[in-house]
């Protein structure tokens, strides 16, 4: 029985028979002496549990309790082990790496406080954790604060969500009525992939593009989140697309070492030669992404199809080696 588990039994013993005994609790736990009067300590001074030892029945129970139609202590419902809120401190670093605007920092931060509470950490000793994890985020786009709050509520409302939204490829502004259906992070950017009214179609949209957002007291339009899945996530990478085309790509012996434990693509296949060479299927939708990160291992990979990815990664070649006479 970890720790987690020794709390709430805890708790489920005084209350369900008003008082305990500590050798009773011992019993019930199986554990030392020593550990039972840690836990209760840390039930009292972290968890603000009133749990009072009772002299004259010699039982431990809820302060309040013994005729005084007090209530009951309850325990959260979210529970953590040490290791646990190490893990989420953690996250929490990154997540305040991300949210430029602090909108979800902002609304963790009594999270935060109690995890610190938690871990025993006082304010020096959290700063000094923080200190030990550094999260980077190269080619981030960041987000405007306002309007990823304003995205994240009409997302958990499960309300329509007015939006001006810039095309970099046309360099225009349009408005867009949505029904947001998720939010998705990928490569240090915040997408929404959301049903547009106004195309009559789900499409996926980067929040760093959005110049206005309103939430709309209209409800959202339901997509499954299956359907999102099936149209949006086929291709590789961000690019989305039904008319899928298969990648195959023959990295040399030197770069197998490495993209032999990356993931590309969920529904990737490798093979490893017997050269030592590595050869990668994967779908894609959209050439767009995938030649940039083939492009990103130069001379040790080769596109052997389809032709007309392996064209424009050889064009892409030129095109830089021309600016190098």
């Amino acid at each position: 029985m970890n720790r987690t588990e020794r709390f709430y039994r805890i708790e489920l013993l005084i209350k369900s028979r008003g008082g305990v005994s500590f050798d009773t609790l011992l019993d019930e736990l199986e554990v030392s002496r020593a550990t039972l009067k840690r836990d209760l300590q840390y039930l009292r001074e972290r968890m603000d549990a009133p749990i009072v030892y009772d002299r004259f029945d010699n039982v431990y129970r809820f302060d309040g309790e013994a005729g005084s139609g007090g209530t009951s202590h309850e325990l959260p419902g979210v529970w953590f082990s040490e290791s646990e809120i190490h893990a989420l401190l953690t996250m929490h670093q990154l997540i305040e790496g991300l949210d430029a605007g602090g909108v979800l920092g902002r609304h963790l931060q009594p999270l935060l406080d109690k995890l610190n509470g938690m871990l025993g950490a006082s304010q020096t000793e959290s700063r000094e954790l923080m200190r030990r994890v550094k999260i980077s985020s190269p080619a981030r786009r960041p987000v405007a604060g306002r309007w990823f709050e304003a995205v994240g509520s009409a997302l958990l409302k499960r309300r329509r969500l007015d939006i001006v939204y810039f095309t970099r490829t046309r360099q225009a502004e349009s408005q867009r009525t949505l029904s947001p259906q998720r939010l998705v992070h990928y490569r240090n950017t915040w997408y929404l992939d959301a049903w547009c009214h106004t195309s009559e179609g789900l499409r996926r949209f980067a929040l760093d593009a959005v110049r206005e957002a309103h939430v709309q007291e209209q409800r959202a339009k339901d997509v499954a989140l299956k359907t999102v899945e099936a149209e949006l996530d086929g291709g590789y990478g961000i690019f989305t697309g039904k008319a899928l085309q298969t990648a195959t790509l023959r990295f040399t012996a030197a770069a197998a070492q490495w993209v032999a434990q990356e993931e590309w693509h969920a529904n990737q296949q490798l093979k490893t030669l017997a050269d030592g060479s590595l050869e990668m299927k994967l779908p894609f939708a959209d050439a767009t992404e995938l030649a940039m990160d083939i492009l990103r291992h130069g001379d040790q990979v080769k596109v052997v199809a389809p032709v007309a990815l392996a064209r424009l990664v050889a064009q892409r070649l030129r095109e830089a080696a021309g600016q190098y006479p």
